[in-house]
């Protein structure tokens, strides 16, 4: 796992762990990241993750077949 440092204007009113959370849904709309890595990118269970994703604009039904039938499977 890589180590990131962001300098964020303080213009920017987020703190961290919505920042991070905005990074890892973005991150999982894309594809880039599943479910899990991005929930635990966020510190969240998957459940959790996925429950609070709708907030940033994100769907809960990923593109990712591979996603869905780990999700399927977990189901």
């Amino acid at each position: 796992m890589r180590i990131l440092e962001l300098n964020i204007p303080d213009s920017v009113d987020k703190n961290d762990s919505e920042l991070i959370m905005q990074i890892a849904a973005k991150l999982y709309e894309d594809g880039t990241l599943s479910s899990g890595q991005a929930a635990e990118i966020a510190g969240l269970s998957k459940r959790s993750f996925l429950e609070i994703i709708g907030k940033y604009g994100v769907s809960v039904f990923s593109k990712s077949l591979d996603d869905l039938d780990s999700d399927i499977a977990n189901a």
